[in-house]
């Protein structure tokens, strides 16, 4: 099939082609960039280049998800197949299922969820404190992750709790085959770093690397890329440093700004014809972005010069706010032709949401919140996969313990904590420990008698999981019926509809069991607990598009979305930039984070903030955001909302305020 230069624009087209050796493609809000990476991949197959030779990275499982289909859909399925194509994670994962020997890992080491992270290091606090002492262990958990990331260190283990419990972390995850989501970055770096054999055969692999959202990369992922990439360095990153929003977790700006240092003689290509948002809306962006220092200079535009400016609204408080917002949305969805999920409201923290989500569920507006328990987090979906983990691997203690006497079946913590003691003592699993008659001999026939019944049905279905023929979703449901886990639930259920809940997240975990029997190639049951694994991983678990009604999102987790309607409320002194920004001299970032609420907006954006905020009970003065001032004026029109309300109007003359706001204005001139 012929190859379509028709649907680039110049830059484009250059991005395209520039396919041997390093390339940065500086890719603005809404300039294209994924069909210039997938259309990137199919000339790179059209020029003779191995599918199998090319590994495109990205960061989140839906971007992976997007990009895989379109690169199927121009591709085909046959060729298609052989990139490997996914996150930095699952690519890490990959290569350790490989070489983790290299390492001193067992190929079946599990990953642990962030549930059995905190429970591992509940455990260890347990073991280190003294009854004076406390450490949270979710920050203990951050520092250890920053630590990892960054490639510091938390100290001397001999004289600092911090780096005690991070060393006893890492011996404890060893020892249990076990490693968390930045051990899969930290011991692939370590791979590539310190096995020359392993790291020629994996770039004589992947003899072209791509890499989306390089902006977001760490440390420790460019020390992976710069592993994995030899001359002669064919690899294109495609970015944008003015959407860079992460350096609070981890992300390095610097990696994007100085690539040239990293891979000399790259080629810079810049992405700037804007496909997503009106002239007015661009222009406002770049007149704020252009005030930090030291960023790659970019003037997005658009051929669409739209209809409406960009609206900065004062109001009295952030229930005025909540009010004029929801009084426009209703206006638009009823007279103007615009559905509720045209519309989003982005905020900088999630507690300015409260004010908005009460006046919509007062004026009957449906909204969608971003940020619901994941699927993988319910009760019972853990079970399950605890359960499928020990079949894979019996010396997983963490799955283990938590499926032993569930449902009931007469193990009490008492018989737990004796096997858990008992595998310390000998240096085995809990599994090896139970089955050793030395631990046997200390139970009463009452306790010995299930847990031989348990020991017994694991090993039977044990040897099923790990044949790679199995029909796992049958497996499951006979394993299930057998430990009468529907009984469990319904026993379990304060009310009805819980029992109904529980039982369908059952049917649904079976479901993807079934789904991954009928598409898996040769893969056994590990493959699809990783797949699991990934898909938990820590980005936002909800998905925007299951949900309908007005969007209510964080800025942060609204980068890479795009809607016809957006609202900015809340822009004061404070709260974007944020206080804690400002103190820690990081207000490039919040403006960064600014730039990125505003190219969300396809047609039309109103920025808004308050005079006054109630805070702790107490009705507070507000400082509009000193971002506001650098705003060109162009293409902006400000309203004062307050005092056109002090001013006698008829009800219905408040429904487009700002209609008629100009037209009083104009009026009035």
């Amino acid at each position: 099939m012929a190859f379509d230069y028709s649907l680039l624009n110049v830059q484009q087209r250059e991005a395209v082609k520039t396919i041997h050796g390093p390339v940065l493609i500086l890719a603005g809000a809404g300039t294209g960039k994924t069909r210039v990476i997938t259309m990137r991949i199919r000339y790179m197959v059209e020029e003779g280049i191995s599918p199998a030779n090319i590994l495109a990275v990205t960061f989140t499982n839906k971007a992976a998800n997007e990009m895989r289909e379109r690169v199927g859909e121009m591709l085909g399925a046959a060729k298609s197949k052989h990139i490997t194509l996914g996150t930095f994670h699952a690519f890490c994962m990959r290569l350790l299922r490989v070489y983790a020997e290299k390492i001193g890992y067992k190929k079946n080491f599990v990953i642990y969820s962030q549930g059995e992270q905190q429970g591992l290091v509940k455990k260890i606090l347990g073991r280190l404190l003294t009854k004076e002492e406390t450490l949270d262990p979710s920050m203990a958990l951050m520092r250890i992750s920053k630590a990892k990331n960054d490639g510091s260190t938390l100290g001397n283990p001999e004289r600092d709790l911090d780096a005690a419990v991070m060393q006893q972390y890492g011996d404890d995850l060893r020892s249990l085959n076990a490693m968390d989501f930045d051990d899969l970055l930290l011991y692939a770096v370590e791979l590539l770093e310190q096995h020359d054999e392993v790291r020629e055969e994996v770039r004589q692999k992947y003899k072209f690397v791509m890499v989306d959202e390089f902006q977001d990369t760490n440390t420790l992922q460019m020390r992976l890329l710069r592993a994995l990439v030899g001359p002669p360095h064919n690899i294109c990153v495609v970015g944008d440093d003015d959407q860079s929003i992460y350096g609070w977790r981890g992300a390095d700006i610097t990696n994007i700004n100085d690539y040239e240092s990293f891979f000399p003689g790259a080629t810079v290509i810049k992405l700037e014809e804007n496909y997503r948002s009106t002239t007015a809306i661009l222009h406002t962006a770049n007149s704020l972005i252009k005030h930090n220092l030291g960023r790659r200079g970019k003037n997005l535009w658009s051929k669409n010069p739209g209809h409406e400016p960009v609206r900065m609204v004062i109001v009295e408080d952030e229930k005025e706010e909540a009010r004029i917002i929801a009084d426009e949305m209703i206006e638009l969805q009823t007279k103007k032709g615009d559905t509720w999920d045209d519309m989003a409201v982005l905020f900088r923290t999630n507690e300015q949401s409260r004010v908005l989500e009460g006046e919509f569920r007062k004026r009957k507006i449906p909204y969608r919140i971003i940020g619901a328990r994941s699927f993988f987090d319910r009760r019972e979906v853990k079970d399950i996969i605890a359960y499928l983990t020990v079949m894979v691997n019996p010396d997983e203690d963490t799955s283990l313990l938590r499926i032993l006497n569930t449902p009931t079946r007469g193990i009490g913590n008492s018989t737990a904590q004796l096997a858990r003691q008992h595998s310390i003592d000998n240096g085995c699993s809990v599994f090896v420990a139970m089955k050793d008659p030395e631990f046997q001999a200390l139970l009463s026939e009452r306790t010995k008698t299930p847990l031989l019944e348990f020991i017994e049905m694991m090993d039977r279905y044990g040897d099923m999981a790990r044949t790679n023929s199995t029909a796992y979703g049958v497996m499951a449901e006979r394993f299930l019926h057998e430990i009468a886990y529907v009984d469990h639930l319904r026993k379990g259920a304060k009310e009805p509809d819980d029992s109904a809940v529980a039982e369908n997240g059952m049917k649904m975990t079976i479901d993807a069991l079934h789904g991954f029997d009928a598409r898996r190639r040769g893969d056994g049951m590990q493959a699809f607990l990783d797949e699991i694994s990934l898909n938990d991983d820590r980005e936002d678990k909800d998905d925007i598009e299951k949900k309908t009604g007005v969007c209510l999102i964080t800025m942060h987790a609204a980068k890479g979305l795009e809607f016809p309607v957006v609202y900015l409320p809340g822009l004061e002194e404070g709260i974007l930039p944020h206080k804690r920004s400002i103190d820690e001299n990081r207000k490039d970032e919040e403006r960064r984070l600014f730039y990125v609420g505003i190219t969300r907006a396809k047609r039309r954006l109103t920025l808004s903030y308050v005079r006054y905020r109630m805070k702790w009970g107490q009705k507070q003065t507000c400082m509009p955001s000193s971002f506001l001032k650098e705003l060109d004026r162009t293409y902006l029109e400000e309203f004062d909302h307050a005092a056109f309300m002090k001013e006698e109007i008829e009800p219905d003359d408040a429904l487009d305020y700002f209609a008629k706001l100009r037209k009083e204005m104009l009026e009035g001139g």
